[in-house]
């Protein structure tokens, strides 16, 4: 929607910073919209570039074999995941590379350059926010006030300038405050919990070795702005209490650099952390081979159905909470609210009590009523399916259904309404 000229945070929404969605526009303006190649090309370019200011951070504080091995073993553990959440070009994957910036600037005692890539990082997902904490810490332990003055001055800097381009209140509103109740931390936790334990059983998994190192190698002192980095990368983690894969992929520069120190100091030898590595190399390839794709099927079945019902430019509306459908069908979508999590409150743990009308961001509906009266959709896809958000839990939607639309195909869950009045 960014490349076809709408403008974020009012032709279309996200809470998320800009840096990620007009680094898809971009690539999609110049390589076209129909191909994903080039932004998982630059997602591995963002991995090789965390990576590059891992081995140069370690390669400073615990000798060159450490810093290779802190490069390698965090390419290693970035596949350690899920193959969905490891192979997304997500926020996670561009956030990394100014977080891990931030900390070698600041190690460098380069203060205001780090204030900027901590602010880079927030500005492309708020919780590279959490770099902050390091970066101040070495400020202060090596320049005391002046080179806190510095840091503080260089993160806020790119604020004062991107803020205003986006009018700072909608700004203000979309990327802070108006994800008070997404962060919220009443929700399910027994889901919460269960996911948390089985992505971070993941992490563990892929990298034992540096888990070990990391803490038997420990210099609580010396290393205190790792440790540091690694706590409030955790708290960012675990901000909501979501605790989706991809989120995990935050702890992996702090704890690689630390395990990689670690195992410069004796805490395991070099042979067996390379020879886990390919182990969990070689597993997760296998993962990555055989997942099933049952969903991202489903998603492109459904697409062919849109496109085969529809002519190019008409709009299509998805009640859901995934965008790929506009992706994949070609259609461009009927309002600004890209899933209904805005309109209801739905998200990943949250309670069905939690999901409803009253709980949407404030004005969204008078918002999505106006776009739908503007774009008039030629087909309502819902994939909603059993969900809180279904639309017989969802009034005004379920009349809006009703009073305007027939069911002409159905695919599992998801049920394809189109247009009857004109």
């Amino acid at each position: 929607m960014l490349d076809a000229g709408a403008d974020l945070y009012t032709g279309v929404v996200d809470r998320k910073p800009p840096v990620v969605p007009f680094l898809y526009a971009a690539v999609f303006r110049i390589f076209g919209p129909d191909t994903l190649w080039p932004v998982k090309t630059l997602a591995l370019a963002a991995h090789l570039t965390t990576a590059t200011c891992l081995l140069l951070l370690a390669r400073r504080r615990y000798g060159p074999a450490a810093g290779l091995a802190a490069a390698l073993l965090y390419l290693v553990a970035s596949i350690g995941l899920s193959p969905p959440d490891a192979h997304a070009a997500n926020f996670e994957v561009f956030m990394l590379p100014a977080s891990a910036a931030a900390v070698l600037l600041a190690d460098r005692r380069r203060f205001a350059s780090a204030g900027v890539a901590v602010a880079f990082a927030a500005l492309t997902k708020q919780s590279g926010g959490a770099a902050l904490l390091p970066v101040l810490w070495t400020a202060w332990r090596d320049a005391r006030r002046g080179g806190v003055v510095r840091v503080v001055l260089g993160f806020a800097a790119p604020f004062v300038l991107v803020a205003p381009l986006f009018g700072a209140g909608q700004f203000l509103f979309w990327v802070v405050t108006g994800s008070s109740g997404y962060l919220s931390l009443d929700g399910s936790w027994l889901r919460a919990l269960g996911r948390a334990a089985s992505n971070l059983a993941f992490v563990v998994g892929a990298g034992l070795p540096v888990v070990w190192a990391a803490w038997r190698g420990r210099r609580l002192r010396r290393d205190a702005d790792l440790w540091l980095w690694l706590a409030a990368s955790v708290l960012a983690v675990s901000a909501g209490t979501r605790f989706f894969g991809h989120y995990f992929l935050q702890l992996l520069p702090a704890l690689t650099v630390l395990g990689a120190g670690g195992i410069a100091r004796g805490a395991l030898r070099w042979r067996t952390a390379a020879a886990y590595a390919v182990l969990s190399a070689v597993v997760f390839t296998w993962l990555a081979l055989t997942w099933p794709q049952a969903r991202l099927q489903h998603i492109r079945s459904v697409a062919q159905t849109v496109r085969a019902e529809t002519r190019p430019g008409e709009h299509v509306l998805v009640w859901g909470m995934n965008p790929a459908f506009y992706f994949f069908a070609d259609r461009p979508p009927a309002t600004r609210f890209l899933t209904a999590g805005f309109l209801t409150n739905f998200s990943g743990g949250r309670p069905e009590r939690q999901v409803a009308e009253a709980f949407a961001v404030p004005g969204a509906w008078a918002q999505f009523t106006d776009d739908l009266t503007r774009t008039r959709p030629e087909l309502v896809i819902d994939d909603s399916g059993p969900a809180p958000y279904r639309p017989a839990r969802i009034p005004t939607f379920e009349k809006f259904l009703t009073d305007n639309y027939r069911e002409v195909a159905r695919s599992g869950d998801t049920v394809i309404y189109r247009r009857t009045t004109p």
